[in-house]
């Protein structure tokens, strides 16, 4: 059976397939046989959760796609008479049993009551130490099996797997069969040479990624021997009874015992981007697939609303995530798109070099060359095509260039993150504890009869009813936790608006511990997504129980029947309303964040919704001061040519105010949209206006979610800033996550793609700067060894096609290669940001790593070393005649030049003429003089002049041998004068 269930957005549809459940064998299938047809842009399916994603051209109708999946389904059915292998595999539901692991997987299908008895556990004492210890020695550690990484011997055979190296050894062998031993023991020599270097360089790189995982000990609430304890989430156990709530992470597979506005996040287990309600009643039916199964939750999910208890049932590598992560055998090594771009455009050089020894081999044949000469002459051809230093450039670059950003407390976490930064071209930012400090101080309390500025006035509630009765509520219904130290200060833990509360009724003077244990705490209803206030009961006496709520002012008014006035409970009229919710504008203008605050009195008997016929107290203004620093980096973010939205749970007054602080809209009309409009748009509707909205206001964890995926869908590469539980999510959903790496939850930081260590969003504009650079830099290095390896080929075809003979010998030309592409290569990969890399636009995410701008500018480039090179050749044949010492004079001019070209590869706009000059690069410098002293010890010493062919040469051909050097190197530096000229006329229009 297959059924259509999300298919909103266009071009974008989910679908539940039964027979996909369990079935790994039909999820291979599926993906791969979808994914050829031509109108299917992306398909994934799980086979855990029984869906589908098909992401399809537009087109095309999600009734048609249907259509083809289940012509899709009705195939694989067809071909069910499987070998044995195939229907073991088909047959597998992801169950793996061992001697010490409980076998039972129908935990969801028990009640709660009878999972407590089967594990021999208990809901209020939980498990006792002993019996704790005693399971951990039975079933294990709760941790999961270590994804395998590549060995080294695995990284050194991967430097074997290419088309580059499948030439040289071509090469080689046709060298052997002709009688060139030397030359073929030298090509491999190359070879291994190569290998070695790719090695060393991915070796490092590896240790570097590997180095990015957190080593820090996660831990878990329990409940054990009666008590609530925090204990390493490794020594959870089968049984252990977890204490879940809002911003934890599920350390283990359980079955839930209670439920209280339970909300889970189980995309990292299912793929759902939407968090689950759980409940805590069975669920009934034969294979319920695991986002079905809402009385269980799954380790490595995390909760986002509520709280809860539950029991362990299993652990580590018996848990839902263990099994997969052992059925798929995950790889960590994976190539980036920017790595498969590189080994295309290697690939495509070195089919390219191919192409031209056959055509030159040809044309040589026919113009009556011997066959041995020109077999020689395209091993010659085929060795100048390889470019030696591609297949590490993007590996070793992007390596680098997260330990640079390591040292600015900029810790990315993938590659691909680092790729994505210099593309970003929208940024959102989460306001609370981003672009504000997430230090709430109360500033302004508005009480019926008073306004009290609490930073001017000293604050005396005892000489105002409704003052203190408003402080009481606020100590009351809040979460932070108060204790008192020896020195007399007191301690307060929790969130920062409600720690701004606990500060308020101390510096108010009330004795705040007193006050708790006065009114019993009954039962707390906290906030969840689509109710903004909090609320808790507490105990007056045996007969009557106190009701404290704060939360969203426009939500808490319409609660109210009453208020507080004058120490008298009076009704709540309609000019009342008004004139309250004028003051929650005028404060929430101030860029201040307004709280309301209410109470009533119910009887113990009383089990109706507490949260009615409330009686009104009044509004407290908060404050959350913005970061220094945050309104220049908006401007550098604007002058780098992002755009920056900020997303903010806050009422639009007070969002407002903020944004136009920050002169977020730039010079433009500044536009906001209001949770309450967004809910109204279709998902059509909110991405054409996504990309013109700055601000957006009174905003949900699943709206900030819509909001990324709506900015995504217009076609932008989106950052998403966050620190919070709610802000999960969309961290996770946008190319390029962002955490605080202090004051962020560990859920933030877990999703996250990159984490600021140090809490400074400047340091996101440094990673910007970086992740541009980086992606320059690898351009600069391909754009180099392209043209160096081209010139190489024009110079040997033009001279063979001339009949010139041939300027370079094979291991002449590996030798240049060595010399001249690893190492200035790799050079080029540590440039410095450029003066100017934050002034250009993000780069089109679509754009390959060589434009088609780029081919002509390397051809020319190519050319005139090529011309100049030839010319020398030239020069040394008229006076010395073909030979070792025409070829000695090819071979330096050749080399000389190519190290110049580094140089000129350092940027496409700046010369050595131009006024900005660009930053030091000292590897290049020691890369360029070092290879040079290799070169010049080559021709000094016999051994290496004998086997590269080369003789001594004299001062004249020293000299045609520099200016052969110098004159492409100037000319193609003068042409960038040109560029960069036309290029600032066009600015100026």
């Amino acid at each position: 059976m297959i059924k259509a269930i999300h298919t909103k957005v266009k071009g974008r549809a989910r679908y539940k397939v039964n027979q996909l459940y369990g079935s790994l064998l039909l999820q291979r299938y599926l993906e791969r046989s979808l994914g050829n047809n031509p109108e299917i842009i992306y398909v994934s399916a799980n086979s855990l959760t029984s869906n589908i994603l098909v992401i399809f051209t537009n087109k095309h109708s999600f009734q048609t796609i249907g259509l083809l999946l289940e012509t899709t389904l009705r195939k694989f059915q067809e071909k069910s008479s499987l070998t044995p292998t195939e229907s073991w595999l088909n047959n597998q539901r992801l169950v793996i049993n061992d001697a010490n692991q409980e076998n039972t997987d129908n935990w969801h299908l028990m009640t709660a009551d009878r999972v407590i008895d089967r594990l021999n556990s208990a809901k209020i004492s939980g498990l006792s130490s002993e019996s704790a210890i005693a399971n951990l020695s039975k079933y294990g550690r709760n941790v999961l099996t270590a994804i395998p990484t590549r060995s080294p011997s695995n990284i050194l055979i991967d430097q074997f797997k290419s088309l580059p190296v499948a030439l040289l050894v071509g090469a080689a062998g046709i060298a052997m069969i002709t009688g060139g031993i030397i030359d073929a023991v030298v090509i491999m020599g190359v070879v291994g040479l190569n290998a070695f270097i790719g090695y060393t360089t991915e070796s490092q790189s590896a240790k570097i990624i590997q180095s990015l995982q957190s080593q820090e000990q996660i831990l878990t609430w329990v409940i054990r021997d009666s008590q609530q304890v925090e204990i390493p989430t490794e020594n959870v156990v089968i049984g252990d009874i977890l204490l879940l709530k809002s911003g934890s992470y599920i350390a283990a597979d359980a079955r839930l015992m209670e439920a209280d506005n339970l909300i889970v996040d189980e995309s990292p287990l299912t793929g759902e981007s939407i968090p689950i309600t759980k409940t805590t009643a069975p669920v009934s039916g034969e294979n319920i697939p695991l986002a079905d199964r809402l009385n269980m939750v799954y380790q490595g999910t995390f909760v986002t609303g509520g709280q809860g208890l539950a029991v362990v049932v299993a652990t580590g590598r018996f848990t839902e995530m263990g099994k997969i992560q052992q059925l798929v055998n995950q790889s960590t090594a994976t190539d980036t798109p920017l790595e498969r771009q590189l080994d295309q455009v290697g690939n495509q050089l070195v089919l390219l070099g191919m192409g031209i020894c056959s055509f030159v081999f040809g044309l040589g044949v026919l113009r009556g060359y011997g066959l041995l000469t020109m077999m020689q002459s395209s091993i010659s051809l085929a060795v100048a095509a390889v470019p030696e230093g591609l297949p590490t450039i993007a590996t070793t670059t992007l390596a680098l260039g997260i330990r640079e950003m390591r040292k600015n407390n900029v810790l990315v976490r993938s590659l691909r993150a680092v790729e994505a930064l210099g593309s970003v071209q929208t940024i959102c930012l989460d306001k609370t504890g981003t672009i504000t400090e997430n230090k709430m101080l109360v500033v302004e309390i508005r009480t019926t009869t008073q306004q009290i500025t609490v930073e001017e006035e000293n604050l005396n509630p005892y000489s105002n009813d409704e003052l203190l009765k408003l402080i009481h509520i606020s100590v009351l219904c809040n979460e932070s936790e108060v204790t008192l130290q020896d020195n007399g200060e007191y301690a307060v833990t929790g969130s920062p608006t409600e720690n701004a509360l606990i500060y308020l009724a101390i510096s108010a003077g009330v004795d705040v511990i007193a006050l708790r244990q006065k009114y019993e705490l009954l039962e707390t209803n906290l906030r969840s997504e689509n109710r903004n206030l909090m609320s808790t009961i507490h105990r007056i006496d045996n007969d009557h129980k106190l009701i404290a709520v704060k939360g969203n002012p426009g939500e808490m008014i319409n609660l109210c029947q009453w208020w507080m006035k004058n120490g008298q409970v009076v009704p709540l009229t309609a000019e009342d309303r008004r004139v309250i919710e004028m003051e929650n504008h005028r404060l929430a203008a101030k860029a201040l964040r307004v709280l309301g605050v209410a109470y009533s009195y119910v009887d113990h008997g009383n089990s109706d919704n507490y949260e009615t016929n409330l009686i009104w107290l009044g509004l407290v203004g908060m404050t959350d001061p913005i970061r220094m620093g945050v309104k220049q980096l908006i401007g550098d973010f604007h002058q780098a040519g992002i755009e920056t939205v900020m997303v903010t749970g806050d009422q639009s007054s007070t969002a407002y105010a903020i944004a136009q602080e920050l002169e977020l809209s730039q010079d433009s009309q500044l536009e906001i949209l209001d949770a309450t409009h967004l809910e109204s748009l279709t998902p059509d509707e909110l991405t054409a206006v996504s990309d013109k909205v700055n601000v957006f206001a009174r905003i949900s964890p699943s709206n900030k979610l819509q909001i990324v995926q709506a900015l995504q869908a217009a076609g932008k590469v989106v950052a998403m800033t966050g620190d919070g539980i709610n802000d999960a999510p969309a961290l996770k959903a946008a190319q390029v996550g962002v955490a605080m790496g202090k004051g962020g939850t560990d859920v933030a930081r877990e999703v996250a793609d990159i984490v600021l260590e140090d809490d400074r969003l400047e340091t996101m504009i440094i990673a910007v700067s970086r992740g541009r650079t980086i992606y320059n830099n690898i351009r600069k290095s391909v754009h180099f060894l392209l043209s160096t390896n081209l010139s190489e080929i024009m110079v040997m075809t033009t001279a063979t096609a001339a009949g010139l003979g041939e300027p370079l010998n094979a291991i002449q030309l590996l030798w240049l290669n060595l010399i001249s592409d690893i190492f200035p290569g790799l050079s080029l990969a540590m440039e410095a940001p450029e003066p100017d890399v934050l002034s250009q636009p993000p780069r089109n995410p679509h754009e390959p790593i060589i434009k088609n701008s780029d081919l002509g500018r390397i051809v020319f480039e190519s050319g005139t070393i090529s011309v100049s090179t030839l010319a020398a050749y030239i020069y040394a044949i008229l006076r010395y005649g073909t030979g070792s010492r025409a070829s000695t004079v090819a071979c330096m001019t050749l080399t000389t030049a190519q190290l110049l070209h580094t140089i000129s590869c350092r940027s496409e706009n700046h010369s050595i003429f131009s006024q900005d000059r660009l930053p030091n690069n000292t590897y290049l410098n020691t890369a360029i003089i070092g290879s040079l002293i290799i070169q010049l010890l080559a021709l000094a010493m016999p051994p290496l002049r004998n086997l590269l062919k080369i003789t001594s040469i004299s001062f004249v051909d020293s000299a045609v041998i520099v200016g052969g050097a110098l004159l492409p190197f100037l000319v193609n530096e003068t042409t960038k004068i040109g560029d960069e000229t036309a290029k600032s006329k066009l600015e100026g229009f």
